[in-house]
């Protein structure tokens, strides 16, 4: 199983409109790709010097050949919109997990 890692830094002014869109339209939009079979919204707990509220997304799929496929066909068009919205108000990296064992 492979982790998808989205971490998020928003700037407070946009918050709670990214919060709503988050949870209301591109949460969903991803897991509707068909890629994913579920996803995780945490907050991170650690303020940052930059400011901001950091949030992480974890998206579980089933390989690396279905994130790539992912990247390839629907993360371009994802993405977009959020860089539309929020800009520069929005930082956001991205981490590959591999899942060794749960316990």
């Amino acid at each position: 199983m492979i982790i998808y890692n989205v971490t998020i830094n928003i700037h407070e002014s946009v918050h709670d409109q990214w919060m709503i869109w988050m949870q209301h339209k591109h949460i969903p939009e991803v897991l509707a790709t068909g890629k994913f079979s579920a996803a995780r919204l945490v907050r991170v707990l650690i303020e940052e010097e930059m400011g901001g509220v950091t949030y992480s997304v974890q998206y579980t799929t089933d390989s690396k050949e279905t994130l790539e496929k992912y990247y390839q066909e629907d993360a371009p068009r994802l993405r977009e919109e959020g860089l539309k919205l929020f800009g520069d108000k929005m930082l956001a990296f991205r981490t590959e997990l591999e899942l060794i064992s749960d316990y």
